[in-house]
């Protein structure tokens, strides 16, 4: 069920300020709308900080070049998958709407040869792409790191606030309160004291790193143990296998991390409980010997930590894997079961033409056994995409059916306001990304 977005009324729109006056800046505000008993006083948000960190600079690339006229907000819309696409044509890729490294290689590459037309673009400043769900549903203070390109000046501060509408409660109005600091990557290296004196003492702390790991993993790494849950996006990784490869030894090192891909899983590990959970099939759960999951193609993730989730779950330990490159980008997975028996997965990326928001969406999966006697035989399909691949060609055993439906809360701005509702280490998760990390480290 999605989550609605609250309207939100500027309190103060963003203001430039000094970096030694941002706390005297904030706290002018709150003075300034107290509430004189005709309106409701504004009072600032007492729950936990979210420091926001902008990573990938396409945008602002796409924008310096004039392929890109919006605000530079990190949300890939409508604007952003066009001019994308104008930048792939111009630059010969194939046209996929997407961030790719061959994109941003071929960019970097246009921008450090010609002259960037920075005054076609304007920063969004209420915290970097920010989505309104999130401050609608969380009030809190929100701390955006916007890296710029250009030359290395430090570091530059806004200040605003703004206010959820709740028609219920007119004695107060809780609001969320925006400091944006802007400058390079390298200038963001030296923010960490900064940081220390704006985060509020005593509260929960969440650090959102947004895009990929790679873009300054240096300053990921010292940012992150500070923090009471760190929250990333394996779908937005550049180079996925790589991203994942560096979760899991900051996982075995108990850092609270959460990756929003991973609750996109739920309702598939959902019906995958159901289907076993009659009395009469719970036995049949141990004759499952081999598993096909498809996913769309272009980034694996969901379909590892899916098969990771499985396995964790029953007991499987992976052995070896083969990857065979094609128009279907195929994992052929081996895993060994607790009493020696042997399980066959198969983890297929299927060329899609209609990609959808998420790259890497599960689309089906099944679960069988070469058992034939076994009423095991499970197909978990999108309802968007139907199970075409699953059910061809037939098969001697009864196969369950079940659909995942289409849901609207799986954008990473609406899914982050549920993670923000929790903080400390997903044990579920780690458990289950434990295979996948033994899963990378057979992989060539």
């Amino acid at each position: 069920m999605a989550t609605e977005s609250t309207p939100l009324v500027a309190l103060q729109d963003p203001v430039d300020v000094s970096l030694d006056d941002i706390e005297q800046s904030l706290r002018q505000i709150w003075l300034s709308h107290g509430g004189d008993g005709t309106a409701p006083a504004a009072v600032r948000a007492t729950t936990f900080t979210l420091v926001v960190y902008e990573a990938d600079d396409t945008q602002q690339l796409l924008a310096a070049l004039g392929y890109y006229t919006g605000p530079i907000d990190g949300i890939l819309g409508p604007r952003m998958q066009s001019a994308i696409r104008a930048a792939e044509k111009n630059h010969n890729l194939p046209l996929t709407g997407r961030v790719t490294p061959q994109l941003r290689q071929a960019l970097q590459a246009e921008y450090a040869q010609g002259t960037p037309r920075s005054d076609r673009y304007a920063v969004d400043m209420r915290g970097s792409g920010i989505a309104d769900a999130i401050a609608s549903q969380n009030p809190c203070r929100v701390i955006a790191l916007c890296p710029t390109l250009g030359e290395d000046t430090g570091i530059t501060a806004q200040v605003a606030a703004y206010c959820p509408i709740n028609k219920k409660v007119r004695s107060s109005l809780v609001c969320c309160e925006y400091i944006t600091l802007k400058g390079t990557h390298h200038a963001f290296q030296r923010v960490e004291p900064l940081l220390q004196s704006l985060i509020i003492r005593e509260l929960p702390r969440f650090l959102w790193w947004k895009g990929d790991l790679f873009n300054n993993f240096e300053l990921f790494q010292t940012l992150a143990p500070q923090f009471s849950r760190v929250i990333v996006d394996s779908s937005e990784f550049l180079d996925p296998l790589r991203g994942l490869r560096a979760i899991a030894p900051l996982l075995e090192q108990n850092l609270p991390l959460a990756d929003l891909n991973w609750r996109r899983l739920g309702a598939w590990q959902e019906l995958a409980a159901e289907a076993f959970d009659p009395p009469e099939r719970r036995l049949a759960i141990k004759e499952i010997d081999q598993v096909v999951i498809d996913y769309e193609k272009g980034n694996p993730a969901q379909a590892l930590m899916y098969l990771g989730w499985l396995a964790s779950r029953l007991q499987w330990q992976p052995r070896q894997i083969r990857h065979e490159c094609g128009d279907y980008d195929v994992y052929h997975v081996e895993l060994v079961a607790s009493d020696q028996r042997l399980i066959k997965a198969e983890l297929a990326g299927i060329p899609t033409g209609d990609a959808g928001l998420v790259l890497g969406d599960l689309i089906d999966l099944k679960l069988t056994s070469s058992n034939l006697q076994a009423d095991c035989c499970t197909i978990i399909c999108s309802e968007t995409r139907g199970c075409m691949r699953m059910e061809a060609g037939g098969s001697a055993q009864m196969c369950r059916t079940y659909h995942v439906s289409p849901l609207s809360d799986l954008t990473a701005e609406l899914l982050l306001s549920q993670e923000l509702q929790r903080w400390g280490q997903d044990f579920l998760y780690s458990e289950s990304f434990a295979v996948v990390s033994q899963m990378l480290a057979l992989m060539p």
